[in-house]
Protein backbone atom coordinates (compact mmCIF):
# COMPACT_ATOMS: atom_id res chain seq x y z
CA UNK A 1 0.00 0.00 0.00
CA UNK A 2 2.99 2.38 0.76
CA UNK A 3 3.72 1.28 -2.98
CA UNK A 4 0.56 2.65 -4.07
CA UNK A 5 0.34 5.97 -2.00
CA UNK A 6 3.63 6.98 -3.04
CA UNK A 7 2.12 6.21 -6.93
CA UNK A 8 -0.68 8.73 -6.11
CA UNK A 9 1.71 11.56 -5.03
CA UNK A 10 4.22 10.99 -7.86
CA UNK A 11 4.91 13.67 -10.75
CA UNK A 12 3.90 11.26 -13.59
CA UNK A 13 0.72 10.22 -11.93
CA UNK A 14 -0.38 13.86 -11.33
CA UNK A 15 0.71 14.90 -14.65
CA UNK A 16 -1.27 11.95 -15.98
CA UNK A 17 -4.68 12.81 -13.97
CA UNK A 18 -4.37 16.56 -14.67
CA UNK A 19 -4.05 15.26 -18.47
CA UNK A 20 -7.51 13.24 -18.42
CA UNK A 21 -9.36 16.11 -16.46
CA UNK A 22 -8.47 18.50 -18.67
CA UNK A 23 -9.19 15.97 -21.91
CA UNK A 24 -12.67 15.41 -20.25
CA UNK A 25 -13.00 19.40 -20.38
CA UNK A 26 -11.95 19.84 -23.64
CA UNK A 27 -14.11 16.94 -25.06
CA UNK A 28 -16.71 18.44 -23.50
CA UNK A 29 -16.75 21.50 -24.53
CA UNK A 30 -16.16 20.56 -27.81
CA UNK A 31 -19.80 18.33 -27.47
CA UNK A 32 -21.67 21.54 -26.44
CA UNK A 33 -19.74 23.34 -28.96
CA UNK A 34 -21.14 21.09 -31.83
CA UNK A 35 -25.16 20.89 -30.11
CA UNK A 36 -25.24 24.93 -30.30
CA UNK A 37 -23.20 24.80 -33.84
CA UNK A 38 -25.94 26.38 -36.27
CA UNK A 39 -27.75 23.99 -38.86
CA UNK A 40 -26.62 26.42 -41.40
CA UNK A 41 -25.15 24.14 -44.20
CA UNK A 42 -22.82 25.30 -47.07
CA UNK A 43 -25.88 24.62 -49.35
CA UNK A 44 -28.22 26.18 -47.46
CA UNK A 45 -25.99 30.07 -47.09
CA UNK A 46 -25.93 29.33 -50.60
CA UNK A 47 -29.37 29.14 -51.36
CA UNK A 48 -30.28 31.78 -48.98
CA UNK A 49 -27.35 34.13 -51.17
CA UNK A 50 -29.09 33.28 -54.43
CA UNK A 51 -32.44 34.11 -53.13
CA UNK A 52 -31.22 37.58 -51.38
CA UNK A 53 -29.72 38.64 -54.70
CA UNK A 54 -32.51 37.62 -56.83
CA UNK A 55 -34.83 39.93 -54.50
CA UNK A 56 -32.56 43.00 -54.49
CA UNK A 57 -32.22 42.30 -58.55
CA UNK A 58 -35.95 42.12 -59.00
CA UNK A 59 -36.87 45.10 -56.69
CA UNK A 60 -35.81 48.02 -59.22
CA UNK A 61 -37.82 46.40 -62.13
CA UNK A 62 -40.98 45.58 -59.93
CA UNK A 63 -41.09 49.20 -58.42
CA UNK A 64 -40.57 50.80 -62.13
CA UNK A 65 -44.00 48.70 -62.90
CA UNK A 66 -45.78 49.63 -60.63
CA UNK A 67 -45.30 53.05 -60.79
CA UNK A 68 -45.58 53.24 -64.19
CA UNK A 69 -49.07 51.44 -64.09
CA UNK A 70 -50.05 54.01 -61.47
CA UNK A 71 -49.14 57.07 -63.97
CA UNK A 72 -51.09 55.02 -66.69
CA UNK A 73 -53.91 54.93 -64.76
CA UNK A 74 -53.63 58.68 -63.97
CA UNK A 75 -53.57 59.79 -67.86
CA UNK A 76 -56.12 57.38 -68.41
CA UNK A 77 -58.18 59.19 -65.41
CA UNK A 78 -57.43 62.66 -67.13
CA UNK A 79 -57.84 61.60 -70.41
CA UNK A 80 -61.50 60.84 -69.55
CA UNK A 81 -62.03 63.90 -67.61
CA UNK A 82 -60.51 65.76 -70.66
CA UNK A 83 -63.15 63.90 -72.93
CA UNK A 84 -66.04 64.85 -70.23
CA UNK A 85 -65.26 68.76 -70.52
CA UNK A 86 -64.85 68.88 -74.79
CA UNK A 87 -68.30 67.12 -74.52
CA UNK A 88 -69.51 69.88 -72.12
CA UNK A 89 -67.68 72.55 -74.46
CA UNK A 90 -69.58 71.14 -77.80
CA UNK A 91 -73.06 71.13 -75.98
CA UNK A 92 -72.46 74.30 -74.71
CA UNK A 93 -71.50 75.93 -78.28
CA UNK A 94 -74.63 74.17 -79.79
CA UNK A 95 -76.67 75.81 -77.43
CA UNK A 96 -75.18 79.44 -78.02
CA UNK A 97 -75.57 78.69 -82.03
CA UNK A 98 -79.25 79.07 -81.01
CA UNK A 99 -80.63 82.51 -80.89
CA UNK A 100 -83.18 81.97 -78.64
CA UNK A 101 -80.59 80.65 -75.90
CA UNK A 102 -77.98 83.90 -76.47
CA UNK A 103 -80.97 86.20 -76.36
CA UNK A 104 -82.07 84.51 -72.63
CA UNK A 105 -78.84 84.69 -71.73
CA UNK A 106 -78.48 88.57 -72.64
CA UNK A 107 -81.59 88.95 -71.37
CA UNK A 108 -80.84 87.03 -67.52
CA UNK A 109 -77.33 88.06 -67.08
CA UNK A 110 -76.87 91.90 -68.55
CA UNK A 111 -80.74 92.53 -67.69
CA UNK A 112 -81.34 93.74 -71.06
CA UNK A 113 -85.28 94.34 -72.38
CA UNK A 114 -86.51 94.49 -75.38
CA UNK A 115 -88.29 97.09 -76.94
CA UNK A 116 -91.94 97.86 -75.79
CA UNK A 117 -91.58 96.00 -72.70
CA UNK A 118 -90.75 96.75 -69.34
CA UNK A 119 -88.19 96.45 -66.98
CA UNK A 120 -88.46 95.43 -63.40
CA UNK A 121 -86.51 94.31 -60.55
CA UNK A 122 -88.00 91.61 -57.81
CA UNK A 123 -86.51 92.70 -54.43
CA UNK A 124 -85.78 89.23 -52.33
CA UNK A 125 -87.06 89.83 -48.91
CA UNK A 126 -83.58 87.99 -48.08
CA UNK A 127 -81.47 91.07 -49.41
CA UNK A 128 -80.02 92.30 -46.14
CA UNK A 129 -78.22 88.74 -46.43
CA UNK A 130 -76.39 89.75 -49.30
CA UNK A 131 -73.11 90.37 -49.44
CA UNK A 132 -71.19 94.19 -49.61
CA UNK A 133 -69.96 93.49 -52.95
CA UNK A 134 -73.36 93.14 -54.68
CA UNK A 135 -74.40 95.72 -53.08
CA UNK A 136 -71.88 98.01 -53.99
CA UNK A 137 -72.42 97.28 -57.76
CA UNK A 138 -74.70 100.36 -57.67
CA UNK A 139 -72.27 102.95 -56.85
CA UNK A 140 -70.34 101.69 -60.07
CA UNK A 141 -69.88 101.93 -63.65
CA UNK A 142 -72.57 100.43 -65.79
CA UNK A 143 -69.04 98.50 -67.45
CA UNK A 144 -68.06 97.21 -64.19
CA UNK A 145 -71.02 95.47 -63.55
CA UNK A 146 -71.04 94.07 -67.35
CA UNK A 147 -67.55 92.77 -67.09
CA UNK A 148 -68.29 91.49 -63.14
CA UNK A 149 -70.85 89.48 -65.13
CA UNK A 150 -68.81 87.93 -67.69
CA UNK A 151 -66.55 86.76 -65.01
CA UNK A 152 -69.45 85.07 -63.18
CA UNK A 153 -70.59 83.48 -66.20
CA UNK A 154 -67.13 82.34 -66.97
CA UNK A 155 -66.86 80.83 -63.72
CA UNK A 156 -69.87 79.47 -63.51
CA UNK A 157 -69.48 77.49 -67.18
CA UNK A 158 -66.20 76.29 -65.16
Amino acid sequence: MAVKDRDRFSTATRLKLLGEQTAARVYRSQTKRQARRSRLTGRAALLALVLCSLIVALAYPMRQYVSQRTQVANLERQREQARQRVEQLRDLKARWQDDAYAQQQIRQRLHYVMPGETGYVVIDPDAAKQSRAEQGAAGRPWYANVWDGVDKSDAADQ
